[in-house]
């Protein structure tokens, strides 16, 4: 069961707290984000409505409606958590949500479209836009140098890759498929 169109992956559930069946969430993002939302989308299960959060930093613990023991809290252990797009809080200007940048193009330094956006990764240290283009996909690491995120009224706009970006990021190397002949000697 993946997670529906029009979420946000916020984290992932650590482990009981307490025994009355509150569980503990890793949050990618800020851990304030969580306190007002009044449902979350659990891995496996589903949506289920918040009854309580306690904002214990760095990891809010969180009680659903029917996880009521610890027992049934440790079986949520490790599974992902999401939010509807639209219940997230608004957010500062200048400060975007990932699924902000889903949709947005990737273009080269000189303006040409490489491809598109289609998600952003928790890839520990670094997280990675997932870009589509003409062949397959590739991960490009979310910071500078390699992007820039150039923005409209306090939203990304687009996604530019910088001026320094490795070749062959986004699809192969322009060098690899330029003539493939032209390498070639004879003996």
């Amino acid at each position: 069961m993946s997670a529906p169109a029009g979420t946000t992956r916020l984290g992932h559930l650590l482990g009981p707290h307490g025994v009355q069946g509150g569980i503990k969430l890793y949050v990618l993002g800020d851990p304030q984000q969580v306190l007002a939302l009044p449902r979350v989308y659990v891995e496996k299960r589903g949506w289920l409505r918040l009854r309580r959060i306690e904002p214990s930093l760095p990891s809010p613990v969180l009680h659903l409606t029917g996880i009521s023991t610890r027992e049934a809290a440790d079986e949520l252990r490790g599974l992902q958590v999401y939010a509807a797009d639209s219940e997230l809080p608004p957010l500062e200007e200048g400060s975007f949500y990932y699924h902000d940048l889903r949709g947005l193009s990737v273009l080269n330094a000189a303006g040409e479209r490489l491809g598109e956006v289609v998600d952003v990764l928790d890839a520990g240290h670094q997280d990675l836009l997932v870009v589509d283009y003409g062949g397959g996909q590739s991960f490009v690491p979310l910071q500078a140098p390699y992007v820039e995120l150039p923005s409209v009224g306090g939203k990304p706009s687009e996604v530019r890759m910088g001026p320094d970006t490795p070749a062959g990021l986004i699809g192969p190397d322009e060098a690899e498929i330029a003539d493939p002949e032209e390498g070639e000697k004879e003996s």
